[in-house]
């Protein structure tokens, strides 16, 4: 029956005031039948004449599916890239933040993967996003979330009490996390896998960090926007070494297996590739807005996110 209804028929003493306050519980309930579990979105298709739904055909493909992508992921086990999604800035009530799924191509797999619907979930403005044993990790509005790699699932959300704008995010083998507060007071946060949260680094040479990367020694590399420094600490918040990106502005910062390390300019545009003792060298250039990229370790191509271009490049390697 419809709650109009019910109404209506109320009005009318035909059912009872109890019975009426009874019916509108259930309905409010998060336990009534109206509540449903947790879902991820389809990969694209549509449903035919017959009803039924049909996957998209190889022969297509569809490219897009973004909101203000800051930042992307690469997941090697599904060969997919998660591209992060940024709601519509209102008044912070929206939770219309979103993951999409993208092939390695470019085309959409996914366009909404998490984020279909909002069943338990809570999601505004992803900035940056990392990928650990299964996990998928992401800075949000003043918490680390993170979510059930495979199922989309979200499992833990941590406050990070005194952050203004978490950005950049690396995680450790043993679960711990390592984000940038990117406005003032710019500093590196470390949450444990046990959720204790402390200050991890701060002061020169931070300035306007962004973009974190863990290395292979396990070491966090920072990098900077207001300069071009490349920042490494050892895991006691010690800095063991400063390299130097060709531009400044940086917003991503990739650490391969062989130590090169590759830095993103979102202010200007290039990509600078740092090998181990030499100069940085720009390997591309006219990239507008070029943030928090991934590395795609089957492809061996960088993956950009272009922000407000609602788009992502692709750099082989």
């Amino acid at each position: 029956m419809e709650f109009e209804e019910v109404m209506r028929r109320s009005n009318q003493q035909v059912i009872s005031s109890k019975a009426l306050f009874l019916i509108v519980a259930l309905l409010l309930s998060p336990f009534s039948a109206l509540a449903q579990d947790f879902q991820t979105g389809a990969p694209i298709g549509s449903v035919n004449e017959s009803g039924v739904r049909v996957p998209l055909s190889s022969n297509v493909k569809v490219y897009g599916s973004f909101h203000f992508s800051e930042s992307c992921t690469f997941d090697p086990e599904r060969n997919l890239i998660l591209a992060m999604n940024n709601g519509e800035r209102g008044d912070g009530t929206e939770n219309d933040g979103f993951v999409s799924l993208i092939n390695p191509d470019g085309s959409v797999h996914t366009p909404k993967w998490i984020g279909v619907t909002r069943d338990g979930l809570e999601l505004h403005h992803p900035l940056g996003s990392a990928v650990r044993n299964g996990v998928l990790y992401t800075v949000d509005t003043g918490h680390v979330r993170s979510f059930d790699l495979r199922t989309g699932q979200p499992l833990k959300s941590v406050a990070v009490p005194g952050s203004t704008i978490l950005n950049g995010i690396a995680v450790a083998d043993d679960g711990t996390v390592y984000a940038s507060n990117t406005r003032s007071p710019e500093l590196i946060y470390k949450i444990t896998a046990d959720d204790q949260v402390s200050v991890f680094a701060e002061g020169a040479p931070l300035a306007v960090p962004n973009g974190v990367a863990i290395d292979t020694e396990g070491n966090v590399v920072v990098v900077n926007v207001a300069d071009n420094a490349v920042i490494t600490y050892d895991t006691e918040g010690e800095i063991v070494g400063v390299e130097r990106a060709v531009e400044g502005g940086n917003d991503g910062v990739v650490v391969l297996t062989d130590g090169t390390k590759y830095v993103s300019s979102v202010r200007f545009g290039s990509v600078s590739r740092i090998r181990p003792g030499e100069d940085a060298e720009v390997i591309a250039s006219g990239i507008p807005s070029a943030a928090s990229m991934c590395y795609d370790s089957v492809q061996n191509q960088l993956v950009i996110p272009l922000n407000g271009n609602f788009a992502l490049a692709f750099v082989p390697l």
